[in-house]
């Protein structure tokens, strides 16, 4: 069993920048691929990146290549989201996951672990 704990949101204005942090409690985190996905309100809970259990691949949704980069310390058992050059259209609740297929994987439903969210709110 996997716990996953979400730690750096907060209120930050339009250009700025923030840090999430996700810090696992199980055995077998380095060998789980790990994702960040968002829910803004009314909308679905999407993927915003991934990465596979050796780091050696990454996935970035579109709208936030450039702008955000995912990456992890196994031995911390943490997984990291740098986020710069904030927008509005970033403001959602940021969750981190965990998937036990250890390859890259974009779908939810590959994902069996997840943390309780973290609220990113970018002001215009």
């Amino acid at each position: 069993q996997e716990q996953l704990v979400e730690s750096g949101g907060g209120l930050v204005q339009s250009g700025g920048s923030l840090t999430l942090s996700c810090v696992a409690s199980g055995r077998s985190f380095g060998s789980y691929a790990l994702g960040w996905f968002r829910q803004a309100p009314g909308k679905e809970r999407d993927i915003v990146a991934a990465i596979n259990w050796s780091a050696d691949r990454r996935y970035y949704v579109d709208s936030v290549k450039g702008r955000f980069a995912i990456s992890r310390d196994n031995a911390q058992k943490t997984v990291y989201l740098q986020m710069a050059n904030l927008k509005p259209e970033d403001t959602a609740v940021y969750y981190c996951a965990a998937s036990s297929l250890a390859v890259l994987t974009t779908a939810k439903d590959d994902y069996d672990y997840w943390g309780q969210g973290t609220q990113v709110t970018v002001s215009a």
